[in-house]
């Protein structure tokens, strides 16, 4: 007679419950964001354009444009740190991640593009976190948006 395999508990309940919020699609990104208006122009081929970041972490922007760059294009970016920041320009190369269209019929929703920044030096690195940090502070004792005065 053949033996009975044995039986195995089920491992599913000894495994760690994932929360709500991660099942539901939160927000899982694990570099801060914060929300700011800087000038930013940017070349896409031989194209030069001209729009605003509104936020900003350690990997890279959200871009706010009608008419974004399609998913995989290469940028060449060029905006200022604000000039209570030091006022360096910095220019990076960033690759076009996620596109949000326009849509006239949802005015809340901001049409643009998020870019990650592509091969940043030591320098870029640094300087892109001493924004993201000065405007995290900045935004935590305000509660407002910091722009390029």
């Amino acid at each position: 007679m053949e033996e009975m395999p044995k039986r195995v508990k089920d491992r599913r309940r000894s495994l760690t419950p994932v929360s709500i919020d991660a099942r539901q699609g939160a927000d899982r990104r694990i570099h801060e964001r914060v929300l700011v208006d800087i000038e930013v122009d940017y070349k896409a081929d031989d194209t030069f354009l001209f729009a605003y970041i509104t936020d900003i972490s350690a990997m890279g922007i959200f871009v706010r444009t009608n008419n974004p760059e399609p998913e995989g294009t290469r940028l060449n970016l060029c905006f200022r740190v604000p000039k209570d920041l030091g006022g360096q320009l910095v220019e990076v190369e960033g690759e076009v991640i996620w596109v949000n269209p326009f849509r006239p019929n949802e005015p809340t929703r901001q049409p643009g593009m998020g870019i990650q920044f592509v091969d940043l030096t030591t320098q870029q690195r640094e300087l892109v976190m001493k924004m993201v940090r000065t405007f995290a502070y900045l935004d935590d004792d305000e509660g407002q948006t910091v722009g390029n005065s």
